[in-house]
């Protein structure tokens, strides 16, 4: 049996994001300056499951038939490599959900500050992740609202349908808190918290954040964001994106554990985009690919790109090295997970 050296969705006929990088990854590491994180998944994404990583054979035992497969390359930024580690991660998910209603919220940075977050997005990112779970553990723990310890995953997403930079996080909430006396308290009012209240919150915790690191000089300043150099401009930039509101987005609550792991598994190990949403590459370079226009009622388009472009779009939704974009708080943070959640089944009478 001799294996396609290019893979099987090649072999296929299939357009993939690897046959993108494959002919135009040189022209965009020569027009563009890169980061380590975006060469090593440049290099990742196009040697997956080819020659280059080497592969296994798999015998049947029953009429000893063979096939060959190739190694996958495993960067969280390729397509083809986030169906098994999103079933090994929602196996793990699957023994921490309570039996409670769950609650999506979506928490938004505003477009002004896309530029800081591509020049810093190790501090950038860190602080959204802060101030949204912040708001949501200081909501949780006001008597007003719940009076206790919330439980809640959190996952970066930086991109829009069309590979633009809209970086945002989903937040997964269980339906209620554990009192302080072990108690469980469930939500009042049909809702978790009012998005209304959440907004301003989240704003103020971000830009107190984002001014500490400002006045600090702790953040790369450049392009666009050269003035920020000087103390009146960050003044400037502080008070307008304080004075205009912040999206907090709330969906409807998720039934049983089965729906909120299905949910789950839709956004903690998605990409940029998929190898299903690529359409088509002509001999001039052009990338065609399908997205939703979410301002139109979810309409499917279709957008065409020079494919140094959409790869320099995809590309900046690469995480630096390490950075974690699924983080858990409350009872699920790591530190004392076992005995909080534990503390909530008996309070939930679940065995």
């Amino acid at each position: 049996m001799v294996a396609h050296p290019q893979g099987a969705d090649a072999a296929r006929g299939r357009l993939e994001l690897a046959s993108i990088v494959r002919e135009h990854g040189a022209a965009l590491r020569a027009g563009q300056n890169l980061s380590a994180a975006q060469l090593k998944a440049l290099r990742a994404i196009e040697r997956c499951r080819t020659a280059q990583l080497g592969g296994h054979i798999a015998q049947c035992n029953h009429c000893a038939a063979q096939q060959f497969h190739y190694h996958s390359c495993r960067n969280r930024h390729c397509p083809k490599c986030q169906t098994l580690a999103k079933e090994r991660w929602l196996k793990s998910r699957r023994a921490e959900l309570l039996p409670v209603p769950y609650f999506h919220l979506v928490f938004t940075l505003p477009h002004e500050i896309n530029a800081l977050a591509q020049g810093n997005p190790r501090l950038l990112y860190g602080l959204l992740f802060s101030a949204a779970s912040e708001t949501l553990i200081e909501f949780g723990e006001n008597p007003r609202w719940l009076g206790g310890s919330i439980a809640a995953t959190l996952v970066l997403h930086t991109w829009g349908q069309t590979l633009t930079h809209h970086p945002h996080v989903h937040a997964l909430v269980a339906g209620g808190a554990l009192h302080p006396e072990g108690g469980w308290i469930a939500p009042r009012r049909g809702f978790l918290f009012p998005v209304k209240a959440l907004s301003p919150v989240f704003r103020g915790k971000f830009l107190d954040g984002l001014s500490k690191l400002l006045e600090q000089g702790r953040l790369k300043l450049a392009g666009s964001t050269t003035a920020l150099a000087q103390p009146q401009p960050q003044r400037t930039l502080i008070a307008r994106l304080r004075a205009k509101p912040w999206v907090v987005y709330a969906k409807q609550p998720l039934g049983g554990p089965e729906q909120v792991l299905d949910y789950l598994g839709r956004y903690t190990h998605k990409v940029a985009i998929s190898n299903q949403r690529l359409l088509a590459m002509d001999e001039q370079g052009n990338v065609r690919f399908g997205y939703r226009d979410r301002a139109r009622a979810n309409r499917r388009k279709t957008m065409q790109l020079p494919a140094t472009e959409f790869l320099r779009r995809f590309l900046t939704h690469v995480l630096p090295g390490g950075f974690m974009r699924i983080r858990h708080y409350g009872l699920l943070a790591n530190r004392a997970k076992h005995e909080k959640l534990t503390a909530a089944r008996a309070a939930l009478g679940v065995v």
